[in-house]
């Protein structure tokens, strides 16, 4: 996994994926107590950030194996994004998705034309419910951060954020980043440690959901108890990867935690000050900047708004927080 790959992937994502601005609020930097940048991966298709990876993961197999169909599992973003990166290449797509998933991705991911398999994350397996399908049908497996293309198009985000920063006169800054299992924060640091070395990236965490934070202090790879009882469900994993582990404890500085409160509350501010909609995972690196702003360091902070894919109740309880 290497910067060749980032950039290779950025080439054939060229007329394919949205690249999403660098926004600023004085209203938040208010809050935050130096200017906040705020990258709106919401605003990229299927509303978040997995849009690239999945492209990338596609456009790199051979049209033999793409044409028979692909597997992905996933609690709702990257299970969009592979569906819909299937639908443009004309292949088909078998999403395997927790069944307390929201219903908007749920309803969406069908809508892209996927096959949906839902299943109780509690008592099943979605490994070996993928693994099963895959065998059955011959479909390729595009996992959801662990998959060296899906890093490479995630980091094609960081490459964007490099040249933004650059055109701000940014030179060194902490770089916030939604992160699960390690995709987004290790593709992004990636890139940034070849485009723009000043700037560091930052994990930010749900509480309670802390197995980034906790492997980066330990130096091996922790896991969390539970996988589900969070708003925050975007950025909720078992543990993280074999691939993105390694990357991010040789790049990344210490990991950020945020309390579904807070996350709410950024959601409010970025639809109140930059019209954007944010889910509440896809919120935490902005609620991090506005709330933990005495462990962050210099003039400016760069954050992922890393997706939008939110119920209306859910939403509405954001908003209910600015009242």
């Amino acid at each position: 996994m290497n910067i060749d790959m980032i950039r290779a992937a950025n080439t054939r994502l060229e007329g394919h994926v949205r690249r999403t601005p660098l926004l600023n609020s004085s209203f938040l930097d208010d809050i935050a107590g130096r200017r906040v940048w705020v990258k709106p991966e919401c605003l990229q298709h299927t509303g978040s950030f997995k849009f690239r990876g999945g492209w990338s993961a596609l456009s790199a197999l051979d049209d033999e194996t793409r044409a028979r169909g692909v597997i992905a599992f996933s609690s709702g973003n990257h299970a969009q994004g592979v569906a819909l990166a299937a639908k443009l290449h004309g292949v088909p797509a078998v999403i395997v998705m927790p069944s307390d998933s929201p219903k908007l991705k749920i309803d969406n991911t069908r809508a892209y034309g996927a096959e949906v398999v839902l299943y109780d994350r509690a008592t099943e397996s979605r490994e070996e419910i993928g693994a099963d399908l895959s065998k059955a049908r011959g479909l390729t497996l595009i996992k959801p951060f662990d998959e060296p293309q899906v890093i490479a198009g995630q980091g094609t985000c960081g490459l964007e954020i490099a040249a933004q920063a650059a055109a701000q006169g940014i030179e060194k800054a902490d770089v916030l980043v939604c992160c699960g299992g390690g995709g987004l924060t290790s593709g992004i640091a990636l890139a940034l440690e070849a485009d723009a070395p000043g700037l560091r990236v930052r994990p930010v965490e749900p509480e309670g959901f802390d197995d980034v934070a906790r492997s980066l202090r330990s130096g091996r790879i922790e896991q969390n108890p539970r996988t589900s009882g969070n708003i925050c469900d975007a950025i909720i994993s078992r543990q993280p990867g074999d691939i993105t582990f390694p990357i991010m404890q040789r790049l990344v500085g210490p990991a950020l935690l945020i309390s579904e409160d807070e996350a709410l509350q950024a959601m409010g501010h970025a639809f109140n000050r930059l019209k954007v909609v944010a889910e509440p995972g896809g919120a935490a690196a902005l609620a991090a900047a506005l709330f933990r702003k005495d462990q962050i360091e210099g003039e400016n902070v760069i954050v992922t708004l890393s997706g939008g894919n939110v119920d209306p109740d859910m939403f509405a309880r954001a908003l209910g927080t600015l009242a």
